[in-house]
C-alpha cells in the first residue's frame, strides 16, 4: 500500500511539472475572473527544456526548475490585487488576473502577450491587424511584469503597438526610461544609471580602482556594463576584466563560460574587487564553483540578486568572501506575511504554480530548510525522487514560515506599488464609467490616467502619505535649486558660487557682478559732491594767493600752510574716486592708503595751529614754557604723518587689501575690496581719531579768541563734526552689505573733510570776502589790543589774589596803555609773521606787547 502511493505521488508530480501545452488554456500559470483583467508575466521556472526534435519544431517547451522566489512574486501580485478589491479604490468593480510564467525566456513570454493582446471574449485565439488600435479590445487592460529587462524590452515592442500598459517590477536596463522607443512601458524601480552611478562612487570612496566585471550577453547586462563604465571612468576607476556570461540557463556553453570566468579572476590577482550584474542562477552557479576554488573576493551586487535568499543560502556562502549589495525600497509586508500564513487555505484549482509547489514541498519535507530550496529546483527538474505520507495541507502548516523566510521585500513592494498604480489609474477612468462592463475603456487610456498629474520642469516629486510612489505631490523647486526635466524626484543644486535659480526655475543662471558703478545714481552724487569739494579748495587758494599779506592769510599760519592743507583736502576728496567702479588691486590698496595719509596730514597741520594758537595766548608761564618747548611746526608735522605712512606701508606689506568676490548673497557676485586687515584699518582709523582729539583739547582750550579770529572755535566745530561722522560710520559699516558699502565709507569722508574744510577756511574766506574793512592792520590790532588789556587785567588779578599770602607784591598805579607790562615782559614770545605789524608808530611798551602778540595769531 505505501508503495502504491509513493508510485501515485510521482506520477502526479511527474504529470505536473511536464504538463505540455495543448491549448492556450493550458499555457495559463494562475487566473482569477474579474470585470478588469490584468495580465502577469513572472518567471516561476527558471528554464525551458530544449527540443530534442530534429528539425526543432516550433512549439513551447517544458519549463523547469521552479523558482520560490519568482513564485513569490506571483502571490504578492494576486496579494494585491485581492487587496485592491477588498478595498474602496474601486467599489462595484472588480480586478481579475492572468499570470504566465516566462520560465526566464523570452521565447514563452512572446508567446504569453500574443495572449494578452488577442481579442476580448473572442473563441478564436488570435490577434487581429488594423490600422488604428484605439478601439480594439483586447484580453487584458495591463501587464505586470516582467522582471528580466530583456524580456520586457522584447515585450514592450509588443505591446507599443496597442500602446498597452506595462509595469514593471524589477526590469532596470536604462533604454526602457526612453518613451521614444517605449512610450507605453512604466516601471516601480530606477533605472540601472542611478545604480552604476552609486556603484561607481562607492568604490571609488572605498579607494578601489581595479576592479572586474562580469554580466550577462543580453540587453540588461550589456547597457548595465556600458553605463556602468562611463561612471567608473568618470570616477577615476579601472577595469582589469568584463567577463560576459550566456544570458540563459539553456544555453549548454554557461558551464563553460563560468569556469573560464573564475580562472579569469584567479590570473588577475591583483583585482579583489568584482562587480556582478547577473541574475540570481548565475550568481548561484558561479558562487558555488567560487567556494570550490577558494575564492576570496569582494562581490559588489545588483538589485538583480543582492537579497535573494537563493544566493543567501548557498552552503559554505562566507567563503566567497564579502559582498556589498543595493537593493531596492521596502515597504509595509505584514499583510503579505499573513497572507503567507494563511496560504495552505488558499484555493489551488486555477493556481498550477501553488498546486506544483505544493507537491515538490511534500516530496521534499524531509530536507532541512536550508536544503529545501535546492531540492525543490531539482526535484522540479526529475532528478530527485521523494514520497509522502502526509497530507500537503499538513506540510504547510508545519513549515508555513519557508516562504516567508524566501521573501525578497524590495521585489514584492515594487509589485504592490505596480499593482496600486493600476489601481489608481483605473479608479480614475471608472468615476465617470461603467467598470462592471469590461468595454468601458481601452488599454491605452490608462497612460494617461495617473494617480498624480505630472511634475513640470522646476518641480520635484514630493510623496504623501501614501506608500504608492506614484501618489505624490509636486512642489516647486526651491531657491538655488532647478529641475529640467518632467517628473524628477529631486531638484538639482546649482553652483552657489557661479550661478542661482529662482524658485521652480527649470536652469541656473550666471550671477551678476555687481560694485558701484559709475552709472550708479548714488555714485554719480557721491562724485558730484567731491567734484564740488575740489572745486571749493581750488576757489579757495585762489583767494588766499590774491589776499595774500592780510592780516586773516598772515594769521592762518602763512600760504605756504594753506596750501599744505588745501592739497590735503584735495587729496581727500580725490580719494573717493578710487572706492567707485570695478575694484581693482591697485584701486584697493590705493584708496584707504591715499585717505589715510593725507587726512593725517591735514590733521597735524591743525595740530600745530592748534598748539600756536593755544601758545599765543596762554598766561600761564608754566604752561607757557611747555607748549614754547614744544612748538616745532615742521618735525611735529612730520612726525604725526610719518607715524601713518609707517602703518601704511606695513599694512601694505603684511596683508594688503585686495579684490574679493563676495558669493554669500543669492543672485549676485559682489565685487569688493578685503581690506586684508582688519587691525590695520582699524589702527589707521584710530590714529587719526587720536590726531583729531588732540587737536580738539588744544583747540577747545583758545575758543574764546577774539571773535573775528577766532579760528580755535571753528577747529573745534570741525573736529567735533568729524568724530560724530566716524562714530556713525562704525555700526553703519559693520551692518552694511552689498555694493553700496563703500558708499558708507565716501559719505563719512565727505562729511568729515566737508566740515574741516568749512570750519578752517570759509569763516576767513567770509572775513577777506564781505568783511575786508577788519581784515586791516589797523583793525587787526585794535582788535588785539583790546583782547589782550582784558585778558591781561583778569590774569593781573588773578595773579595777585595768589601770591599775596606768600610775599609782598608792589602795587602800581599802571597807565591804560602799558597795564601789567612789567609782568607780561617775562614772556619770551618772539615775533616772527607780523613782526612789520608791531613796527608801526606805536612805541611804547604796550603798543610793542600788542604788536607780538598778533603775530603770534
Amino acid at each position: 500500500m505505501a508503495l502504491l502511493i509513493i508510485v501515485i505521488t510521482c506520477i502526479m508530480i511527474i504529470f505536473e511539472t511536464s504538463q505540455p501545452c495543448n491549448t492556450p488554456d493550458d499555457f495559463v500559470a494562475i487566473t482569477s475572473p474579474g470585470h478588469i483583467m490584468i495580465g502577469g508575466l513572472f518567471a516561476i521556472h527558471e528554464k525551458m527544456l530544449s527540443s530534442e526534435d530534429q528539425p526543432r519544431r516550433p512549439q513551447i517547451q517544458k519549463c523547469v526548475g521552479f523558482e520560490i522566489s519568482a513564485f513569490l512574486q506571483a502571490l504578492a501580485m494576486i496579494h494585491s490585487i485581492e487587496m485592491v478589491n477588498n478595498s474602496t479604490l474601486v467599489p462595484g468593480v472588480k480586478l481579475g488576473y492572468e499570470i504566465y510564467d516566462t520560465c526566464t525566456e523570452v521565447t514563452a513570454a512572446m508567446a504569453a502577450t500574443l495572449r494578452f493582446l488577442s481579442k476580448f471574449n473572442y473563441s478564436r485565439e488570435t490577434v487581429a491587424f488594423q490600422c488604428d488600435y484605439s478601439s480594439y479590445m483586447p484580453r487584458v487592460k495591463a501587464i505586470i511584469g516582467a522582471g528580466y529587462s530583456e524580456i520586457s524590452i522584447a515585450v514592450s515592442r509588443m505591446l507599443n503597438l496597442q500602446l498597452m500598459p506595462q509595469v514593471s517590477y524589477e526590469s532596470t536596463a536604462e533604454i526602457l526610461s526612453d518613451k521614444i522607443r517605449f512610450p507605453s512601458f512604466l516601471r516601480t524601480v530606477p533605472s540601472d544609471f542611478y545604480q552604476t552611478k552609486a556603484m561607481a562612487h562607492l568604490i571609488q570612496k572605498s579607494g578601489w580602482n581595479w576592479i572586474g566585471v562580469i554580466t550577462t550577453d543580453d540587453d540588461y547586462g550589456r547597457l548595465a556594463l556600458n553605463t556602468f563604465a562611463v561612471q567608473a571612468a568618470a570616477n577615476k576607476v579601472c577595469i582589469a576584466f568584463k567577463e560576459v556570461l550566456p544570458a540563459f540557463l539553456s544555453d549548454n556553453s554557461i558551464e563553460v563560460r563560468i569556469n573560464q570566468t573564475l580562472e579569469k579572476i584567479i590570473a588577475e590577482a591583483h583585482v579583489n574587487v568584482i562587480v556582478v550584474f547577473l541574475r540570481k542562477f548565475h550568481v548561484f552557479n558561479l558562487f558555488n564553483k567560487a567556494i570550490e576554488r577558494k575564492i576570496n573576493k569582494i562581490w559588489i551586487a545588483s538589485d538583480n540578486w543582492s537579497t535573494a535568499t537563493k544566493i543567501i543560502t548557498i552552503p559554505n556562502v562566507k567563503k566567497i568572501g564579502k559582498v556589498v549589495g543595493f537593493t531596492f525600497r521596502r515597504g509595509n509586508m505584514s499583510s503579505f506575511h499573513s497572507f503567507l500564513q494563511t496560504l495552505h487555505l488558499y484555493p489551488s484549482d486555477n493556481n498550477k504554480p501553488l498546486r506544483e509547489f505544493a507537491m515538490l514541498f511534500s516530496a521534499c519535507e524531509q530536507v532541512k530548510d536550508g536544503d529545501l530550496s535546492q531540492c525543490i529546483s531539482n526535484y522540479s527538474q526529475g532528478t530527485l525522487t521523494y514520497a509522502t505520507t502526509k497530507a500537503i495541507e499538513k506540510n504547510f502548516f508545519m513549515r508555513n514560515d519557508f516562504l516567508w523566510h524566501y521573501t525578497e521585500p524590495g521585489l514584492i513592494h515594487s509589485i504592490q506599488l505596480a499593482v496600486f498604480a493600476l489601481g489608481h489609474a483605473i479608479r480614475d477612468l471608472c468615476q465617470a464609467r461603467d467598470c462592471q462592463n469590461p468595454r468601458a475603456f481601452q488599454p491605452w487610456e490608462q497612460i494617461l490616467s495617473k494617480c498624480s498629474e505630472e511634475c513640470s520642469p522646476g518641480q520635484m516629486k514630493k510623496t504623501t502619505g501614501s506608500q504608492h510612489i506614484c501618489c505624490y505631490e509636486c512642489v516647486s523647486c526651491p531657491e538655488n535649486h532647478y529641475s529640467n526635466q518632467t517628473d524628477m524626484d529631486h531638484c538639482l543644486l546649482c553652483n552657489n558660487e557661479t550661478h542661482w535659480a529662482p524658485v521652480r526655475s527649470t536652469m541656473c543662471f550666471e550671477k551678476e557682478v555687481e560694485y558701484l558703478n559709475w552709472n550708479d545714481s548714488l555714485a554719480l552724487l557721491l562724485i558730484s559732491l567731491s567734484l564740488l569739494g575740489i572745486t571749493f579748495v581750488l576757489a579757495i587758494g585762489i583767494i588766499f594767493t590774491r589776499n595774500l599779506n592780510t592780516p586773516v592769510v598772515k594769521s592762518s599760519g602763512g600760504l605756504m600752510v594753506c596750501y599744505v592743507m588745501l592739497l590735503c583736502h584735495a587729496l581727500n576728496f580725490a580719494s573717493t574716486g578710487f572706492f567707485i567702479g570695478e575694484p581693482q588691486d591697485f584701486t584697493c590698496k590705493t584708496r584707504q592708503t591715499l585717505f589715510g595719509m593725507s587726512f593725517t596730514l591735514c590733521v597735524s597741520c591743525i595740530l600745530m595751529k592748534s598748539l600756536k594758537i593755544l601758545l599765543a595766548f596762554s598766561f600761564d608761564p608754566k604752561l607757557k614754557t611747555f607748549l614754547k618747548n614744544l612748538y616745532k611746526p615742521v618735525p611735529i608735522v612730520f612726525t604725526c604723518t610719518g607715524i601713518q605712512v609707517v602703518i601704511c606701508t606695513l599694512w601694505l606689506i603684511l596683508a594688503a587689501p585686495a579684490v574679493e568676490e563676495n558669493i554669500s548673497l543669492p543672485r549676485v557676485i559682489i565685487l569688493e575690496c578685503e581690506e586684508g586687515s582688519i587691525l590695520a584699518f582699524s589702527t589707521m582709523l584710530g590714529y587719526i581719531a587720536i590726531l583729531a582729539f588732540i587737536c580738539f583739547i588744544f583747540a577747545f582750550k583758545g575758543r574764546k579768541l577774539p571773535e573775528n579770529y577766532n579760528e580755535a572755535k571753528f577747529i573745534t566745530f570741525g573736529m567735533l563734526i568729524y568724530f560724530i561722522a566716524w562714530i556713525t560710520f562704525i555700526p553703519v559699516y559693520a551692518t552694511t552689505f552689498g555694493k553700496y558699502l563703500p558708499a558708507v565709507e565716501i559719505i563719512v569722508i565727505l562729511i568729515s573733510n566737508y566740515g574741516i574744510l568749512c570750519c578752517t577756511f570759509f569763516p576767513k574766506c567770509y572775513v577777506i570776502l564781505c568783511k575786508q574793512k577788519t581784515n586791516t592792520k589797523s583793525a587787526f590790532l585794535e582788535m588785539v589790543y583790546s583782547y589782550s588789556s582784558h585778558s591781561a587785567d583778569s590774569l593781573a588779578i588773578s595773579h595777585v589774589s595768589l601770591d599775596s599770602n606768600n610775599c609782598d607784591l608792589t602795587t602800581t598805579n599802571l597807565r591804560p596803555g602799558d597795564k601789567a607790562t612789567s609782568w607780561l615782559k617775562g614772556s619770551h614770545l618772539q615775533v616772527q609773521a607780523f613782526a612789520g605789524i608791531g613796527r608801526g608808530n606805536t612805541t611804547n611798551v604796550s603798543k610793542t606787547f600788542h604788536g607780538k602778540r598778533s603775530s603770534s595769531i
